[in-house]
């Protein structure tokens, strides 16, 4: 199943568009002045992607929020777009009970749920996606979503739907070509503990590469993001280790000084691990580049499955986890 969703990501994005399109939303009493959006796992990548991707442009601050609670400053100057696909994830809904107490104007992004039926009652702004799939694979409906809401409170421009729908093209074309990649990345980090590297502004990326790696192939992983690991763990790097692979997801339009930094970075941990490869994106917005890594990525973590022999589909262990939340009481 999960190959299958990796494989129809494009297609995702596209009916991603036609949802936001059709999407009835209403303006605040209130101007707006903070975003935050609030989501876990698949459901909150988007978030972190969308608001790397809109800091350039917006004028107010765009944050996101991956826990129960929500900042202290959300009031009813703030727009608070709560996303839980399945409907029913405890730490967004605690999220959304505050926003209600906030008075902050709320849009849900959900497939149903008790999140949506909050959103009902309440007489909430909300849009539905598809149902039935591992939120994991199904960021495009969410991301779209968000870019759609953005820009309905006038905090960003249409420039992302041609940016998305040229994503869609790019992805098309280069299909085959990522797959043979990916196959390629994959056998550099069979077996090994992968550490991914990129430059600011594609952290999102990095924590949905990390998240697939995770779930799909059932690997530990971690990231860091250049400059900043530049000033603590670039230090780490003392001991040679053949079980660590590095990946650095490198972009032609990085900071130059982020580019040179990664080529001195690459050649101190080649001292230390045979195991290193780059990826470069594809694409001539942040918007396409970002898209393109995430579809590699989720690639990278499907191949990883299927070399190991291991059910990409399979969350036992999240499933255990929220059975014995259920009979926690406080």
């Amino acid at each position: 199943m999960m190959k299958e969703l990796v494989e129809k990501f494009g297609e995702q994005l596209s009916e991603g568009l036609s949802i936001g399109e059709s999407a009835t939303l209403t303006l605040s009493k209130n101007e707006i002045k903070n975003v935050l959006i609030s989501g876990m796992g698949g459901s909150g990548i988007g978030g972190i992607i969308a608001s790397e991707i809109t800091s350039h442009e917006s004028k107010i601050p765009v944050s996101v929020s991956d826990t129960y609670t929500i900042p202290e400053y959300i009031n009813s100057d703030s727009l608070v777009i709560v996303s839980s696909y399945s409907g029913d994830t405890e730490e967004t809904l605690q999220s959304l009970a505050y926003a209600l107490e906030k008075g902050a104007k709320i849009v849900c992004i959900s497939s149903g749920g008790k999140l949506i039926q909050i959103a009902k009652e309440k007489n909430l702004d909300h849009i539905v996606i598809p149902s039935g799939m591992p939120p994991r694979a199904c960021v495009g409906y969410s991301l779209v979503q968000i870019f759609y809401i953005l820009n309905f409170f006038g905090i960003i421009n249409d420039n992302f739907k041609n940016d998305i729908k040229a994503s869609v093209e790019l992805l098309k074309t280069e299909q085959q070509n990522i797959q043979n990649e990916a196959r390629e990345v994959a056998k550099v980090l069979s077996q090994k503990l992968p550490i991914i590297y990129a430059s600011y502004g594609y952290e999102g990326v990095l924590v949905n590469f990390r998240r697939q790696l995770n779930e799909n192939a059932k690997m530990l992983c971690w990231y860091s993001v250049l400059p900043e690991m530049n000033h603590n763990e670039l230090v780490g790097w003392t001991k040679k280790d053949e079980n660590l692979a590095v990946v650095f997801l490198r972009n032609d339009t990085d900071h130059k000084r982020i580019g040179k930094r990664m080529e001195i970075v690459k050649e101190i941990v080649s001292k230390y691990t045979p195991n290193i490869v780059e990826i470069y994106s594809k694409g001539n917005s942040q918007i396409e580049k970002s898209l393109y890594l995430v579809h590699m990525g989720a690639w990278v973590s499907v191949f990883l499955a299927e070399m190991n022999n291991i059910d990409a589909d399979e969350i036992e262990v999240i499933k255990y986890l929220k059975k014995e939340l259920e009979s926690f009481k406080e």
